[in-house]
């Protein structure tokens, strides 16, 4: 069976929080979850290598990204927007 972008996202974000996947939530932000700007670097390239895209993500100014990085659940949204539209 074939691990849902959400689980596979998910996945990415507990590898780069060294915590167990049971631990992070679709509610959960990075910052609750201890990543801090290299981890967020480090989990946006693992999900582009992942899933074959390009994140439109600023590291410099990530505030003036158009990939969401507020919570677990809008980084999942946002991948999944970027592979239907890789695919459209």
């Amino acid at each position: 069976m074939v691990d849902s972008v959400k689980d596979r996202v998910i996945a990415i974000i507990a590898e780069q929080a060294v915590l167990d996947v049971a631990d992070v939530s679709m509610d959960s932000t990075l910052d609750s979850l201890g990543i801090d700007s290299l981890g967020l670097v480090e989990s946006i390239f693992a999900i582009e290598e992942a899933f074959d895209i390009s994140v439109p993500f600023n590291a410099n100014d990530p505030g003036q990204s158009d990939f969401d990085i507020s919570s677990v659940a809008s980084i999942v949204a946002a991948v999944e927007k970027l592979i239907a539209e890789q695919h459209a």
